[in-house]
């Protein structure tokens, strides 16, 4: 299951190719602006970022692509993944970004590392064994400047109480199975199934229990085995990952999902009250997780954060640039919390999603703010509006604009030929990055064939996917059955070209096209 470096984890299966938002810089950036903090990024300037823990690397090939002026610096201890991530920086011409295959105890006794600005750790925290987070936290005092974030992931309680005896099923069954990780998952699968059809009282007794093993099975087993079956699992409550991080003087600052900050969806006007009677950041923070039964937190700490006043608050909020990211008559008027679905006001959202729309690119909302119907809306009204637009992610916070805009495009489009060359052959990168917001946009295997028709001046973009997919003797699938003629297929890809078409703006304006 895991070779004898990897202290238990699942090394078999290598993890999954995701971009996950929340390690962007800006996203990191806004969290701690919406709760009234200074953030460590400067306009201008060098700052230094580390991920622990980096996976496949994708996601710091990105940002180091979309922010070529930040220095990224990213270890992950299985060899196969940090080779691959290394290659693709190469493709890519990514100089910025350095890739180490370090444990995090190799990695924090290196002495070529600079001091971070930020530190991030996206699915780490929760399955690691106890030494090696006390390494993590050695790391974060010795190497994290003052005023630095760091952003850090894990599954929590209340949320994960009725679940987690499911993963201890699963990860029971395969240390004791044989063959691949593959085959062990199903055999997971096949007993879980047994004890629910038996009557096993736990799947009475925790009702989304049948509901939650129904979601795996649609999962990737590379996610399953990483999340599920790795030696070392730990649940824990907000305040005990707050205690840790204190140990390296970190005090919490957000959540990098924004819409944890939006009260009014999330919270009865009772549930309100309580967490405002609460004075104790760590307890308040508990108790908002027992009151939407969370399972899985993305906190921001930082190290020194200084909190400003009203009015710097705002000025900062003023001076902060934003970009639309969905098709402003695609973005919808519902979204979700945790108290269910909410119907967003017209009256408010349609004027902001228009005023970014005929933004050239990024835009700050002091330029939003000139027009009056916006200005109307008053302050607080427009503040919660874009946070529920980035947090929904139709729209995404940008770094300031700078001098090295080209720079960023030119390192940014490089990338994303890296990215779209292979998507001839591959559909495990869906992300593409953004010398504009300093992230990722979303785009699956047909759209970057798409923008590889365009880079190449092909006349016809369905048949020219089609060429690709045939030679690779693939089908395309509809309403899950596999279609048998060229005619047919051409026909379906051409449909899914004249969707794509209603994205070519929002890309042009982010700087993808």
């Amino acid at each position: 299951m895991a070779a004898e470096w990897a202290s238990g984890y699942v090394t078999d299966l290598g993890y999954t190719y995701g971009f996950y938002r929340e390690l962007t810089p800006a996203i990191l950036q806004f969290a701690a602006l919406t709760q009234g903090f200074e953030s460590c990024l400067k306009p201008s300037g060098t700052i230094n970022y580390c991920e622990l823990g980096c996976g496949q690397g994708f996601s710091a090939n990105l940002i180091a692509a979309a922010n070529p002026e930040i220095g990224v610096y990213a270890t992950d201890f299985n060899p196969e993944q940090i080779s691959g991530a290394q290659r693709l920086a190469d493709v890519a011409g990514i100089t910025n970004v350095h890739f180490f295959d370090n444990s995090f105890a190799d990695f924090n006794a290196r002495s070529d590392l600079p001091q971070f600005d930020i530190i991030a750790l996206h699915g780490i925290y929760s399955w690691i064994a106890k030494e090696h987070r006390d390494t993590i936290i050695r790391f974060i005092d010795a190497r994290l400047k003052p005023g630095g974030l760091v952003y850090v992931s894990y599954n929590c309680l209340p949320g994960w109480s009725g679940a987690a005896p499911m993963r201890q099923l699963m990860r029971m069954q395969a240390a004791e199975g044989s063959g691949t990780i593959s085959a062990k998952i199903d055999s997971s699968f096949a007993l879980i199934e047994r004890l629910e059809s038996s009557g096993a009282r736990y799947f009475k007794a925790i009702p989304d229990a049948k509901k939650r093993y129904e979601r795996l099975k649609s999962l990737s087993k590379n996610y399953l085995a990483h999340e599920y079956l790795n030696k070392d699992w730990t649940l824990f409550y907000h305040s005990d990952v707050s205690s840790e991080m204190a140990q390296a003087r970190l005090s919490y600052v957000a959540s990098a999902n924004l819409m944890d900050h939006v009260d009014q969806i999330n919270l009865t006007s009772d549930q309100q009250s309580i967490l405002r009677e609460t004075a104790d950041i760590s307890k308040r923070e508990v108790l908002r997780d027992y009151i939407i039964n969370q399972q899985f937190r993305r906190d921001v700490f930082s190290r020194g954060a200084i909190p400003l006043s009203i009015g710097e608050t705002r000025e900062r909020w003023l001076n902060s640039y934003f970009a639309l990211t969905t098709p402003g008559d695609s973005v919808s008027m519902k979204t979700k919390g945790a108290l269910g679905e909410v119907t967003l006001q017209e009256s408010t959202y349609r004027p902001i999603i228009e005023a970014f729309a005929k933004a050239s690119g990024a835009i700050s909302l002091r330029e939003v703010l000139k027009n009056k119907t916006i200005a109307d809306l008053g302050w607080n009204r427009l503040q919660q509006a874009i946070i529920i637009l980035v947090g929904t992610g139709h729209v995404q916070p940008c770094l300031a604009e700078a001098a090295n805009e080209n720079r960023r495009r030119k390192s940014a489009k490089a990338f994303n030929n890296a990215v779209i060359e292979r998507s001839q052959y591959s559909a495990e990168l869906n992300y593409l990055a953004s010398p504009v917001t300093g992230g990722a946009v979303s785009a699956n295997r047909f759209e970057q064939l798409f923008l590889l028709s365009f880079n190449k001046k092909e006349e016809d973009a369905a048949l020219f996917v089609w060429n690709i997919l045939k030679r690779q003797n693939q089908h395309i699938v509809k309403n899950g059955d596999a279609l048998k003629t060229d005619d047919e297929s051409i026909a379906e890809i051409r449909n899914k070209y004249e969707i794509f078409k209603n994205r070519e703006p929002i890309l042009k304006n982010i700087g993808v096209l």
